[in-house]
């Protein structure tokens, strides 16, 4: 099976999946899966979160979700318990699509390695 096949399978396996758990079955975005993510990372999940904090979250789960390709390493806990990340590495220039396939792709490796999906 080609890997962009498998790939596409495995995302929409993964976007149903946390739909039905987190939005009563709408398909979630690429965006909401990210914040997702960034929660799961920071582990505070029965909280209320502030606009900047959920752009924060968001930044947690892309360094965590890019951290295997190279471009980020976990650096350490602040005293709130936010993970804080370094670059290792600048990302490539990427279009629009690139960047979106890009990140499914971390995703659903990251969801791959919790064994959430298969």
């Amino acid at each position: 099976m080609a890997r962009d096949t498998l790939l596409k399978e495995r995302w929409e396996l993964l976007v149903q999946k946390l739909s039905n758990r987190f939005s009563d079955g709408d398909p979630l975005e690429l965006d909401a899966i990210i914040y997702l993510v960034g929660v799961q990372e920071l582990g505070q999940y029965h909280r209320k979160y502030k606009k900047d904090d959920k752009l924060d979250l968001m930044h947690i789960a892309i360094c965590r979700l890019l951290e295997p390709y190279g471009y980020y390493e976990f650096d350490f806990f602040d005293d709130d318990g936010w993970p804080h990340y370094k670059i290792k590495e600048s990302l490539p220039p990427l279009k629009a699509g690139e960047q979106a396939v890009l990140m499914k792709e971390a995703i659903v490796d990251y969801f791959l390695e919790k064994e959430f999906i298969h």
